[in-house]
């Protein structure tokens, strides 16, 4: 009997190559268990682990996973009412919690530095029929970067993320701490702050940096550098550039490598933008972007002769960029907790402009004339993001500005006071602004945008249930 990957012709020429070389890989007893995952809505990873023998009858015909894990919140409470007629997302196959398939794409086959004979593969999101699950993000990526590859171009990234790693002093474990969510750990702080890219910082961290890059470098990711960060107990990894999908599913990776092996470590790492603790300050996540020709590989934005910043297709990329952007930020910054960091003055954007080679700037443009590394430093995302979401609005966007030939305007020297259109306040502004737009509407579909909006509407719809600190310090005495 045929496969589902061979009777829905799923798979690529290089991933059946690198499928027998799995099969090899399990058949010598190399590993016992294999990760199934995929990144959910959040990205964050979610699926199923089979042992050795079973990951092989399932390379080609996938392991079911229930369609409610596609209705949950941050929180991980279901926010869809599966059980009504076509589960809450107007979709016969998505009622009831019945089962989707996932189809691990081979080539992201890893074994884990960290689990002992453990493996892990990436997987895509199938219904029985052989359609892609229409809420799977890294589909959804795939389809920009098809529509990208039919204009001609190719899209190159590269990855500076800032996050923080405490030492965990108490992981509430107690029954009373469980919940949805959990109470998170007690912590304390492995370095004090402000002392940025110091060697002596450096050195108080480096056991735990050794660790991490010791793994992250065995699953093969491009790590560039490891640095101290501004803050206390903050740190930035960057990334060489990769093609395609292969800086998403890098981050992906990277991010929960990052939190388990910290875990197993005794540290506990967060990606979060701007945890409250007294005197740690926000992370950021700048993506690098240009793109070259599918051709020649030759860098697109890179602006001949001996003047300009960008080529007229890098400045009409960039003006798609700007007049996306108050949408963009639902997916760059996803959480409630990430617009705290949007301040002037701070070295992260409060407004859409661009410049050249300025940290101020939500897009600060780099090279120039005869650099074939000219590219966009986007500085708007937190490191919460999904990868496949963030990135994907980059590519409608910037190919909405190429074929609408927008203009950027002028370049924003001094960022905090040139007239802009301002960065939404808000997740909720950040939705309002995305329901509105037709770009994405059109290019992730609108079924896909008014599902995304409706989980992150459940979170703040909770949030603004609260009875928070700020209310109760503000209102108990004085009323």
């Amino acid at each position: 009997m045929m496969s589902f990957v061979d009777r829905h012709e799923i798979w690529t020429d290089a991933q059946q190559v690198a499928a027998e070389s799995v099969l090899k890989r399990l058949r010598k007893g190399e590993v016992q268990v294999v990760r199934f995952s995929f990144a959910d809505q959040h990205g964050v990873l979610r699926g199923k682990t089979l042992v050795a023998q079973e990951a092989e009858k399932a390379l080609r015909n996938g392991v079911t996973v229930t369609t409610t894990l596609f209705a949950k919140d941050t929180s991980h409470k279901t926010v869809f009412p599966v059980f009504a007629s076509g589960g809450g997302f107007e979709m016969p196959e998505m009622q009831g919690g019945a089962d989707v398939l996932m189809v691990p794409d081979p080539t992201t086959f890893r074994v884990l530095p960290w689990a002992p004979y453990t493996a892990w593969m990436q997987c895509d999101l199938y219904f029985a029929d052989g359609r892609p699950v229409p809420f799977s993000t890294r589909h959804l990526l795939k389809e920009a970067l098809d529509e990208l590859h039919g204009e001609g171009y190719e899209f190159i990234s590269g990855l500076e993320v800032e996050f923080h790693v405490f030492k965990a002093t108490g992981w509430r474990m107690e029954p009373s701490a469980a919940g949805q969510p959990g109470t998170p750990p007690d912590i304390e702080l492995l370095t004090h702050g402000y002392q940025y890219l110091t060697e002596l910082r450096y050195d108080q961290i480096d056991p735990v940096v050794e660790i991490l890059r010791r793994d992250v470098m065995a699953l093969g990711l491009p790590l560039r550098s490891l640095e101290v960060e501004f803050g206390p107990s903050q740190f930035e990894f960057t990334f060489a550039p990769q093609p395609g999908m292969a800086t998403a599913d890098s981050m992906i990776l990277f991010r929960s490598a990052v939190k388990q092996i910290c875990r197993r470590h005794g540290y506990h790492a967060t990606f979060m933008c701007r945890p409250k603790i007294p005197n740690v300050v926000s992370s950021g996540w700048h993506l690098h972007q240009s793109l070259v020709s599918a051709c020649d590989g030759r860098n697109i934005f890179a602006p001949e002769g001996q003047s300009g910043h960008l080529s007229d297709t890098g400045m009409h990329y960039l003006g798609g960029l700007l007049a996306h952007a108050r949408a963009a930020t639902a997916f760059s910054t996803p959480t409630i907790n990430g617009y705290k960091r949007y301040r002037a003055y701070s070295l992260a954007p409060d407004r859409a402009n661009w410049g050249r080679d300025n940290r101020g700037v939500m897009l600060r443009v780099l090279g120039g004339p005869g650099d074939p590394a000219t590219r966009i430093e986007n500085r708007v995302g937190e490191p919460a993001a999904n990868p496949y979401l963030y990135f994907g609005t980059q590519i409608l966007a910037g190919l909405d500005g190429i074929r609408r030939k927008l203009d950027p305007g002028a370049s924003a020297d001094v960022p905090y006071e040139t007239p802009a259109a301002d960065l939404p306040h808000t997740l909720a502004e950040a939705l309002s602004c995305l329901r509105a737009d037709d770009c994405f509407r059109e290019g992730f579909g609108s079924a896909f945008v008014d599902y995304f909006c409706h989980i992150k509407e459940a979170e703040l719809a909770r949030f603004n249930a609260e009875v928070t600190e700020w209310e109760q310090r503000e209102y108990f005495e004085i009323f």
